[in-house]
């Protein structure tokens, strides 16, 4: 019998960035039938008790949710403003993964109601990885099998989440604010179906490895 206590899950989907390397709007893009943000949404709905959408704010209305901000981690603090007090673990995803799996929330919800205050999804670093000063020259050359490039859903205690986003800190990783905080991080199995659309080629792959998925399952 576990002795865990019943959890309230919810999901920050954040889709309110601008695009700028994909050249549009790559939260709209069709894929596998449907969008890229409806896919991501459909994901979180069936992982989470609730789920907050951020999007740019001219598209609040057609989309619902709530707006993003001038920054990534101004969008996820507009999406924490909107997930209700209740909430004891939230999820922040991207919206550009769409192919991020429910076992995937599963995985790092767990790793949180095991103790942890953030669990990240991360893969192996195939590459070796450079550290360089602005003029470019290395400055180190770290291990790279201590090395993971990191996913999202990333899961937190809702606590923590909230109380390292309470200074209004800057991160391209949420993960990095509860670190910096003193906050527990773990790493568990990513996915490498878990790919972030970020230019044309990404959308033009996932498009791809769902066709090929469809097709094995005939």
């Amino acid at each position: 019998m576990s002795h865990h206590p019943v959890q309230k899950v919810w999901t920050v989907v954040v889709a309110g960035g601008a695009s700028q390397r994909f050249g549009r709007p790559k939260q709209y893009e069709a894929l596998g039938g449907a969008r890229v943000i409806d896919m991501s949404m459909s994901v979180a709905r069936s992982a989470s008790d609730g789920v907050v959408l951020v999007v740019p704010a001219d598209d609040v209305i057609a989309e619902g949710g709530v707006a993003g901000g001038a920054t990534r981690s101004a969008s996820v603090r507009n999406g924490l403003a909107a997930v209700p007090a209740d909430a004891t673990i939230i999820c922040v995803h991207d919206a550009a993964r769409p192919l991020a799996t429910s076992e995937l929330y599963a995985s790092v919800i767990a790793a949180v109601n095991a103790g942890a205050d953030c669990a990240i999804p991360g893969i192996v670093v195939t590459d070796t990885i450079k550290i360089v000063d602005g003029a470019g020259v290395v400055q180190a050359t770290p291990d790279r099998a201590a090395l993971r490039a990191v996913q999202t859903p990333q899961a937190f205690r809702a606590e923590a989440l909230r109380a390292a986003h309470a200074d209004a800190a800057e991160s391209t990783d949420d993960a990095a604010l509860v670190e910096a905080a003193g906050g527990r991080v773990v790493v568990i199995a990513g996915s490498a179906d878990n790919r972030k659309i970020t230019y044309p080629a990404d959308l033009e792959w996932a498009e791809a490895r769902l066709a090929a998925i469809a097709e094995r399952a005939r």
